[in-house]
């Protein structure tokens, strides 16, 4: 059996990894062996994810396999995202204008904040009373 040529990319965001796989097909989202409908129950989130597909109007030419972990739906939906921006790099080179310029290719920095000593939170500290 011939090995399909695969495309691999790595995206991250917040606490969430996800390593993404591009294989020629027409157009399924595959998430930890699931449907993307059934993992990410947000359909804003969902069109978010595939918004590099639809840059470079590659829908419908491959199926996407995706394996994520940590983090929630928001930040397992970036880092797929940013995995499939990667992933569509090794495709062709020359999409990397276009994505550049939607600004898919940089990796978010935000983090959430540490929790420090003495407050409940990050921020957040208990009610002053004078006395």
């Amino acid at each position: 059996m011939a090995q399909q040529a695969a495309y691999a990319g790595t995206g991250r965001r917040k606490d969430s990894v996800a390593r993404v796989r591009l294989v020629p097909g027409n157009g399924k989202i595959t998430v930890n062996d699931k449907d993307i409908n059934d993992y990410i129950p947000f359909p804003n989130l969902v069109a978010d994810l595939k918004q590099p597909l639809t840059l470079t109007e590659t829908e419908g030419q491959y199926d996407v396999k995706v394996n994520v972990n940590g983090g929630g739906f928001s930040g397992q939906a970036g880092a797929i995202r940013h995995g499939i921006a990667r992933a569509l790099l090794e495709v062709d080179p020359d999409f990397r204008g276009t994505l550049k310029k939607a600004g898919l290719l940089s990796r978010d920095p935000r983090m959430k904040e540490r929790k420090k000593p003495g407050l409940k939170k990050a921020r957040k500290a208990s009610q002053f009373s004078k006395r």
